[in-house]
């Protein structure tokens, strides 16, 4: 009797790792922060679920690029992306509705992060402000207009069009030449008049606290995701705010099309939304929080986009207006700037 006890409850703990290894769940996401992203997101849900996830890192062309090859027999079940590439697999057709009452945290979340595309197709998990930082002690910007002033000439970094801030920043420069043109075009031109007087049009955010440690430069649009190396500069550095606004960019998760396993990308991207997963990815500087319930020091929020004043002062660019313009924006740009 024992001995069938036994073989009985070895089958049964047999079956329930099969089952488990079943619940396999592959992401596709950018390759930053993996080892933070591990043990905060990734091992928590899978001890959670008593699932496997399978986690496939690289830039945003090769993975939309391996969701196109594999559309017909999906081998990726739920991917994080730019709004702009959201938009962009949306339309060839890799992307599905999401079931947001299915998601317990959904309502957490800000306004802007509910429906980014407006067709329930994306949700909104991080967002970022695109800012000027400069030195205080130098010059005072109020404007994205003063990139462009006197007083900072010879003395400004700007992101090459081809970067995720190259474009923000020249959406907010037309606004502060009162433009709302989505082609860029007169920012463009404004830059291109301009450009012997950038020091550098620069490709990585990275290099930019050398030249401003340097006193290359005094000021640059950046991502607020790379103050931190300023802020942690012995300089007086200062984050502006604009009178035109902040802009940014935001990255949304996906259900891929046709994927066996979208009952447990809900769950997934359920749990990655939650206040105390959104709260540790905040507090260890990895995203910005686009749930609306945490709080963080004040110390961890001046190196986030935090808040809900912050928040609505977003000025992004829609994403069909970056995916409609952005070949165009190189071109003018290679025409008027060049490199």
């Amino acid at each position: 009797m024992r001995s069938t006890l036994l073989a009985a409850t070895a089958l049964a703990c047999g079956t329930l790792a099969a089952q488990a290894q079943d619940r396999t769940l592959t992401i596709s996401v950018y390759g930053f922060a993996q080892d933070e992203f591990s043990e905060i997101l990734y091992k928590p849900f899978e001890e959670k679920c008593g699932c496997e996830l399978v986690v496939e890192t690289g830039n945003s062309v090769e993975r939309l690029a391996k969701m196109e090859a594999n559309k017909e027999a999906p081998v990726i079940d739920m991917a994080v992306l730019s709004t702009h590439d959201a938009l962009a697999a949306n339309r060839a057709g890799l992307i599905d509705t999401i079931d947001t009452a299915k998601l317990a945290n959904f309502d957490k979340l800000y306004d802007i992060a509910k429906d980014p595309l407006g067709d329930g197709t994306a949700v909104g998990y991080t967002f970022y402000a695109t800012s000027i930082v400069y030195r205080s002690d130098k010059v005072t910007v109020d404007s994205w207009a003063d990139l462009f002033s006197d007083e900072l000439k010879g003395q400004v970094a700007f992101p090459n069009v081809t970067t995720n801030q190259g474009p923000p920043a020249l959406w907010m420069v037309g606004k502060a030449m009162g433009e709302s043109d989505p082609t860029l075009a007169g920012a463009i031109s404004e830059v291109g008049e301009k450009r012997d007087d950038v020091v550098t049009f620069y490709v990585r955010s990275s290099q930019l606290v050398q030249l401003m440690q340097q006193e290359e430069i005094w000021a640059a649009p950046i991502g607020r995701f790379a103050w931190k190396g300023f802020a942690d500069m012995d300089l007086p550095i200062a984050w502006a705010t604009p009178k035109e606004g902040q802009t940014g960019g935001m990255n949304v998760m996906v259900v891929t099309k046709g994927s066996q396993n979208r009952d447990l990308a809900l769950e997934f991207m359920d749990y990655w939304l939650s206040t105390p997963i959104q709260t540790a990815l905040a507090e260890g500087l990895v995203d910005s929080p686009a749930n609306a319930e945490v709080e963080v020091s004040d110390d961890v929020a001046d190196n986030l986009t935090y808040g809900a004043e912050t928040v609505a002062s977003l000025d992004l660019i829609p994403a069909d207006v970056w995916l409609d313009n952005r070949e165009g924006w190189l071109s003018e740009w290679n025409a008027k700037v060049g490199q």
